[in-house]
Protein backbone atom coordinates (compact mmCIF):
# COMPACT_ATOMS: atom_id res chain seq x y z
CA UNK A 1 0.00 0.00 0.00
CA UNK A 2 0.91 3.62 -0.40
CA UNK A 3 0.49 6.26 1.74
CA UNK A 4 0.10 9.75 0.55
CA UNK A 5 2.04 12.49 2.97
CA UNK A 6 1.61 16.00 1.94
CA UNK A 7 2.97 15.63 -1.88
CA UNK A 8 5.09 12.55 -1.28
CA UNK A 9 3.95 8.72 -0.97
CA UNK A 10 5.33 6.10 1.40
CA UNK A 11 4.55 2.65 0.99
CA UNK A 12 3.80 0.40 3.68
CA UNK A 13 7.91 -0.88 3.82
CA UNK A 14 9.17 2.70 3.85
CA UNK A 15 6.68 3.60 7.16
CA UNK A 16 8.43 0.59 8.57
CA UNK A 17 12.14 1.71 7.55
CA UNK A 18 11.19 5.09 9.43
CA UNK A 19 9.62 3.65 12.31
CA UNK A 20 12.63 1.56 12.90
CA UNK A 21 15.09 4.59 11.98
CA UNK A 22 13.29 6.61 15.00
CA UNK A 23 13.28 3.49 17.45
CA UNK A 24 17.46 3.17 16.80
CA UNK A 25 18.06 6.54 16.74
CA UNK A 26 15.61 8.21 19.37
CA UNK A 27 14.25 5.37 21.45
CA UNK A 28 17.25 3.67 21.48
CA UNK A 29 20.02 5.73 20.83
CA UNK A 30 19.23 8.19 23.05
CA UNK A 31 18.00 5.84 25.45
CA UNK A 32 14.51 7.37 25.93
CA UNK A 33 13.29 3.84 26.85
CA UNK A 34 15.77 1.65 28.22
CA UNK A 35 13.54 -1.36 27.84
CA UNK A 36 12.94 -1.02 23.96
CA UNK A 37 16.66 -2.19 23.24
CA UNK A 38 16.10 -5.84 24.29
CA UNK A 39 13.01 -6.43 22.09
CA UNK A 40 14.56 -4.53 19.10
CA UNK A 41 17.51 -7.05 19.63
CA UNK A 42 15.59 -9.87 20.04
CA UNK A 43 13.53 -8.91 16.76
CA UNK A 44 10.09 -9.21 19.31
CA UNK A 45 9.05 -6.15 17.53
CA UNK A 46 5.62 -6.41 15.74
CA UNK A 47 5.59 -3.64 13.16
CA UNK A 48 2.00 -3.10 11.87
CA UNK A 49 0.33 0.05 9.32
CA UNK A 50 -3.05 0.50 9.25
CA UNK A 51 -4.67 1.47 5.73
CA UNK A 52 -7.36 3.12 8.15
CA UNK A 53 -9.08 6.37 6.68
CA UNK A 54 -11.35 6.90 9.49
CA UNK A 55 -11.24 5.97 13.40
CA UNK A 56 -13.87 3.44 13.02
CA UNK A 57 -11.67 1.60 10.50
CA UNK A 58 -8.74 2.01 13.23
CA UNK A 59 -10.05 0.96 16.09
CA UNK A 60 -10.87 -2.08 14.38
CA UNK A 61 -7.09 -2.46 13.02
CA UNK A 62 -6.13 -2.03 16.77
CA UNK A 63 -8.79 -4.78 18.09
CA UNK A 64 -7.16 -6.90 15.35
CA UNK A 65 -3.40 -6.65 16.38
CA UNK A 66 -4.44 -6.45 20.07
CA UNK A 67 -6.21 -10.00 19.55
CA UNK A 68 -3.20 -11.32 17.99
CA UNK A 69 -0.55 -10.04 20.34
CA UNK A 70 -2.54 -11.87 22.83
CA UNK A 71 -2.64 -15.18 21.13
CA UNK A 72 1.13 -14.69 19.74
CA UNK A 73 4.09 -16.10 21.92
CA UNK A 74 5.98 -12.95 23.83
CA UNK A 75 8.97 -14.76 23.12
CA UNK A 76 8.36 -14.43 19.35
CA UNK A 77 6.31 -11.18 19.95
CA UNK A 78 6.32 -8.96 23.22
CA UNK A 79 5.12 -5.57 21.54
CA UNK A 80 3.47 -4.08 18.30
CA UNK A 81 3.78 -0.71 16.85
CA UNK A 82 0.82 -0.11 15.50
CA UNK A 83 1.18 2.90 12.58
CA UNK A 84 -1.52 4.79 10.72
CA UNK A 85 -0.21 7.22 8.50
CA UNK A 86 -3.96 8.12 7.11
CA UNK A 87 -5.79 8.52 9.85
CA UNK A 88 -5.40 10.97 13.37
CA UNK A 89 -2.82 13.28 11.93
CA UNK A 90 -4.31 16.28 13.79
CA UNK A 91 -2.36 15.41 17.44
CA UNK A 92 -6.17 16.85 19.15
CA UNK A 93 -8.22 13.88 17.49
CA UNK A 94 -5.20 11.40 17.93
CA UNK A 95 -5.24 12.35 21.74
CA UNK A 96 -8.88 11.96 21.92
CA UNK A 97 -8.52 8.82 20.26
CA UNK A 98 -6.79 6.82 22.89
CA UNK A 99 -9.56 7.01 25.26
CA UNK A 100 -11.37 4.96 22.65
CA UNK A 101 -8.27 2.28 22.46
CA UNK A 102 -8.29 2.13 25.97
CA UNK A 103 -12.00 1.73 26.71
CA UNK A 104 -10.94 -1.32 23.63
CA UNK A 105 -8.61 -2.93 25.99
CA UNK A 106 -11.08 -3.14 28.88
CA UNK A 107 -14.00 -4.19 26.36
CA UNK A 108 -11.83 -7.31 25.56
CA UNK A 109 -11.56 -8.02 29.22
CA UNK A 110 -7.81 -7.22 29.08
CA UNK A 111 -7.23 -4.52 31.26
CA UNK A 112 -4.08 -5.38 33.39
CA UNK A 113 -2.60 -7.49 30.71
CA UNK A 114 -2.05 -5.11 28.12
CA UNK A 115 -1.92 -1.13 27.77
CA UNK A 116 -0.91 1.35 25.06
CA UNK A 117 1.33 4.33 24.67
CA UNK A 118 1.05 6.86 22.22
CA UNK A 119 3.40 8.76 19.88
CA UNK A 120 3.01 11.08 17.18
CA UNK A 121 4.88 13.76 14.75
CA UNK A 122 2.74 16.52 16.41
CA UNK A 123 2.89 15.03 19.97
CA UNK A 124 2.22 17.49 22.65
CA UNK A 125 2.22 16.77 26.69
CA UNK A 126 0.37 18.66 28.81
CA UNK A 127 1.56 21.90 29.86
CA UNK A 128 4.08 22.45 27.30
CA UNK A 129 4.25 24.54 24.31
CA UNK A 130 4.29 22.77 20.34
CA UNK A 131 8.04 23.73 20.46
CA UNK A 132 9.51 22.46 23.78
CA UNK A 133 12.20 19.67 22.87
CA UNK A 134 10.64 17.40 25.62
CA UNK A 135 7.76 16.94 23.08
CA UNK A 136 10.15 14.95 21.14
CA UNK A 137 10.10 12.08 23.34
CA UNK A 138 6.69 10.91 22.09
CA UNK A 139 7.21 12.05 18.09
CA UNK A 140 7.64 9.70 16.02
CA UNK A 141 7.70 9.78 12.01
CA UNK A 142 3.76 8.31 11.96
CA UNK A 143 0.65 8.62 14.19
CA UNK A 144 1.58 5.65 16.08
CA UNK A 145 -0.43 3.11 19.09
CA UNK A 146 2.26 0.91 20.76
CA UNK A 147 0.29 -2.27 22.07
CA UNK A 148 1.88 -3.62 25.28
CA UNK A 149 1.89 -6.74 27.53
CA UNK A 150 1.93 -5.48 31.40
CA UNK A 151 3.75 -8.08 32.42
CA UNK A 152 6.50 -7.17 30.19
CA UNK A 153 6.92 -3.97 31.60
CA UNK A 154 6.66 -5.53 35.08
CA UNK A 155 9.72 -6.79 34.74
CA UNK A 156 11.83 -4.22 32.89
CA UNK A 157 10.60 -2.21 35.74
CA UNK A 158 12.03 -4.18 37.97
CA UNK A 159 15.13 -4.80 36.42
CA UNK A 160 15.78 -1.33 36.23
CA UNK A 161 16.90 1.10 38.81
CA UNK A 162 15.04 3.99 39.12
CA UNK A 163 12.23 3.62 36.85
CA UNK A 164 10.40 6.69 38.13
CA UNK A 165 12.59 8.81 36.58
CA UNK A 166 12.81 7.63 33.13
CA UNK A 167 10.51 10.64 32.21
CA UNK A 168 12.74 13.13 34.12
CA UNK A 169 15.83 11.83 32.56
CA UNK A 170 14.29 11.73 29.14
CA UNK A 171 13.41 15.58 29.53
CA UNK A 172 17.23 16.72 30.56
CA UNK A 173 18.17 14.43 27.80
CA UNK A 174 16.38 16.08 25.08
CA UNK A 175 16.92 19.88 27.12
CA UNK A 176 21.01 19.02 26.39
CA UNK A 177 20.73 17.47 22.73
CA UNK A 178 18.54 20.61 21.86
CA UNK A 179 16.44 20.95 18.21
CA UNK A 180 19.39 21.16 16.44
CA UNK A 181 21.01 17.51 18.11
CA UNK A 182 17.47 16.42 17.51
CA UNK A 183 17.50 17.59 13.67
CA UNK A 184 21.03 16.55 13.38
CA UNK A 185 19.59 12.82 14.45
CA UNK A 186 17.59 12.64 11.14
CA UNK A 187 20.35 13.39 8.86
CA UNK A 188 21.90 10.40 6.58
Amino acid sequence: MRIERGTTTHTDEEVIAATRIWLERAVIGLNLCPFAKTVHVKKQIRYAVSGAQSQEALLADFLSELRALQGSDPAKVDTTLLMHPRVLGDFLDYNDFLELADAAVADEGLEGEFQVASFHPHYQFAGTRPENIENCSNRSPYPMLHLLREASISRAVAAFPDASRIFERNIDTLRRLGHEGWRRLWVD
